[in-house]
């Protein structure tokens, strides 16, 4: 589907945090999409290295105007940064990415349509595919013209998140933000409370958007395990707070939650002793 010079009404958040390395992969996969956002907005998380400098080279390089810069004071989180930039999106609908992130060039030509579609939609999603290669190697994976979604209720939010934050795009006046300060499982919290509050949520079977994160038991990731529990622990905490769960439902939660937890534990110890080599 040829769109010209088209854009649609879309606005991209990327929060950005000593994210020098990367930001520019980001941009070019937004600036490359085949249906181009009317906005893209940068929020430097108070980086206090080169980023800032660098935001505004990247700025600078594209139409006056495109991109936005919008600079925290403190640094507050990828919830806080993501809630700033939603704050100054000037169009309807907006789409989140990563600055180590990056999307299929086709990611908007096939996502827009389907939410400016279905106005019961408040939010859409679709899969991702992890490489360890450059953005260049990546397989691009087959973007037919009509897609079938499928529904996402709160039942299968519960188990588990289902949605990366690169992937999704929602109604930039659904109601709900963010947890102001959260930093880990923020973007779990506001799927679970979409989905309780009687919000349509789907997911599109394609992968149009690229991680580049290794897995859990992997260096670095494996020392967020434990905070990433917790933090799962407070969205059920936080949704029995408001009213979205009960305590029958929230304690079995805390369990499930404590098992899914110990198993990662384990496949990262195991992939642990997997990568480490015999010694006589």
């Amino acid at each position: 589907m040829a769109h010209g010079n088209r854009t649609a009404p879309v606005s991209v958040v990327i929060p950005c945090f000593r994210c020098a390395a990367t930001i520019g992969r980001a941009v070019q996969s937004v600036a490359g999409q085949s249906l181009r956002p009317a906005e893209v907005i940068l929020v430097d998380d108070c980086s206090g290295d080169r980023t800032r400098t660098l935001l505004e080279a990247i700025a600078a390089s594209h139409p006056p105007g495109w991109i936005k810069l919008v600079g925290l004071s403190r640094n507050g989180g990828a919830a806080t940064a993501r809630n700033r930039g939603w704050d100054s999106a000037s169009q309807p609908f907006i789409a989140f990415l990563d600055a180590d992130d990056a999307w299929h060039p086709r990611k908007l030509e096939i996502q827009y349509p389907h939410m400016a579609r279905n106005p019961e939609l408040a939010l859409c999603a679709h899969l991702s595919r992890r490489i360890e290669a450059g953005l260049d190697a990546a397989p691009l994976p087959p973007a037919p013209e009509t897609v079938a979604p499928r529904r996402v209720g709160p039942g299968a939010l519960m188990l588990s998140n289902r949605f990366i934050t690169p992937s999704v795009m929602l109604r930039r006046d659904i109601g709900f933000r963010f947890l102001e300060g959260r930093r880990y499982m923020e973007d779990h919290l506001l799927w679970l409370r979409l989905a309780l509050s009687g919000k349509h949520l789907e997911i599109l079977p394609l992968a149009l958007a690229y991680t580049f994160k290794p897995a859990y038991g992997a260096a670095g990731l494996s020392s967020k395990m434990l905070p990433m529990a917790l933090g799962d622990l407070a969205n059920y905490r936080e949704l029995r707070r408001e009213g979205l769960i009960g305590a029958a439902l929230a304690w079995p939660l805390y369990g499930f939650s404590i098992l899914k937890t110990c198993r990662r534990a384990l496949l990262a110890i195991f992939a642990g002793f997997r990568s480490t080599p015999d010694h006589p």
